[in-house]
């Protein structure tokens, strides 16, 4: 199983969580952060880089807080952003990565959305950043 542990802009203590509830079952971890959004785990280092979307400092911060608790068998996939050159500077860095999705970069931006879920049952869920907007009738 891999978790999504972007959904409440908490990466490293939703990955600890999902890797305490889903012991044995648990392959690995998805960084999605959107890149306008700073992670609540990185909140604390702000001026010091830029800590917007999926970063380096983020997914170190990740593996640190994984292989503290007894997690380093979870791996790390990052996505949202990636082409050959952010690839080439993670790599470059040594940055404790994984997998690498790029879904949208083979698109070439021709066919990129999300379809994220924002209501259940009536009620507002979502994960951070992609809460529900009313369509705005036009005047």
């Amino acid at each position: 199983m891999i978790a999504l542990v972007d959904y409440h802009n908490d990466c490293v203590r939703t990955s600890l969580e999902v890797a305490g509830k889903l012991k044995g079952v648990l392959w690995g971890v998805r960084l999605d952060n959107a890149d306008t959004m700073v992670d609540r785990s990185l909140w604390d280092e702000m001026m010091q880089f830029d800590p917007r979307g999926v970063n380096i400092r983020l997914v170190e911060k990740v593996r640190q807080a994984l292989d503290r608790e007894g997690y380093s068998h979870v791996k790390i996939i990052v996505s949202g952003g990636f082409n050959p050159d952010k690839i080439a500077s993670f790599e470059e860095k040594k940055a404790p990565v994984d997998i690498y999705a790029v879904g949208s970069f083979f698109l070439g931006g021709t066919c990129d959305f999300t379809a994220d879920i924002v209501r259940v049952d009536g009620k507002l869920e979502s994960k951070t950043g992609r809460e529900y907007r009313p369509v705005r009738p036009r005047s």
